[in-house]
């Protein structure tokens, strides 16, 4: 006998561009938002009956109605507003989940000064948030960021690992660490200062690989995660995920010429893969 699986479905890369006018100075907020929603659709997987079905479009046009009406300041209450929004009105779905990606825009400088109207991104970096609310339960929310580029010239070693007889990697006790690093925490308690929050954990997570003396990557991520916890009691847990995004040191003796740890290639592909989820210990 063939039966359906678990499954869900729900409307994927909606952009919103809000503005924000307080007088003459203005405000960007850049989404790419999913939803998903789960519940006992099986008739219209199994028989094309649609009676239980919100149309996608329909889950679209609820972003940008929410988005108009929205006072939310973070993009953690945006998705708590949508998610609250699928549960509160279609009796049908047993659990809503709501993803946003959001672009990071700031102030251009000019003249001194922060332009009231003109903006420059913040790329490559990206804001996160996955919020899941199941029918009866409590909303979690998980916070996070993307695409963060990271890069320290000193203080950073990889020696004493295996070698075998395909080993070619040098040992080294300088040398560039580079990264793209993704993050993502829970919190204790769904009601928090988001902002605040988002704030103490990035400032840990930076100042923390800036002055860690790195012995890995492995090590490094480690001791980021371990200050971000520190910093914020009202996360249990972060996941990171650090890439070693490779400099190798270019060979200039060919040219008669010496490379003192200065000329190298970044390279993105093959790279090196970590990821680590720091937790407390209850």
């Amino acid at each position: 006998m063939i039966t359906l699986g678990e499954n869900q479905y729900g409307k994927s890369r909606v952009r919103v561009m809000k503005v924000e006018r307080d007088g003459d100075r203005h405000r960007v907020f850049e989404w790419n938002v999913e939803i998903w929603l789960k519940g006992d659709f099986n008739s219209c997987f199994e028989d094309g009956d649609n009676s239980r079905i919100l149309p996608t479009d329909t889950m679209k046009n609820t972003v940008y109605s929410i988005a108009r009406a929205s006072s939310a300041a973070t993009i953690e209450q945006f998705a708590t507003e949508l998610a609250t929004y699928f549960i509160m009105n279609q009796p049908q779905v047993d659990e809503a989940g709501v993803a946003i990606h959001a672009t990071l825009w700031k102030h251009i400088a000019a003249g001194g000064q922060e332009h009231p109207t003109a903006f420059v991104q913040e790329a490559p970096m990206i804001e996160t948030v996955t919020v899941t609310y199941p029918r009866g339960k409590t909303v979690a929310v998980k916070s996070g960021f993307g695409e963060l580029a990271l890069l320290k010239t000193a203080k950073s070693a990889f020696a004493g690992y295996i070698k075998d007889r395909l080993t070619t990697l040098k040992e080294t006790h300088d040398r560039l660490l580079g990264t793209l690093a993704t993050a993502e925490w829970s919190y204790v308690a769904p009601e928090q200062n988001f902002a605040a929050t988002r704030v103490r954990i990035t400032d840990a997570l930076l100042d923390t690989f800036a002055r860690h003396d790195s012995m890995s990557v492995q090590q490094t991520l480690f001791a980021m995660g371990k200050a971000a916890l520190e910093a914020s009691p009202e996360i249990s847990q972060i996941r990171i995920q650090m890439p070693n995004k490779h400099c190798n040191l270019i060979d200039l003796s060919a040219f008669g010429q010496d490379n003192p740890n200065q000329i190298f290639v970044p390279i993105d592909e093959p790279h090196g893969s970590i990821e680590a989820c720091v937790r407390r210990d209850n």
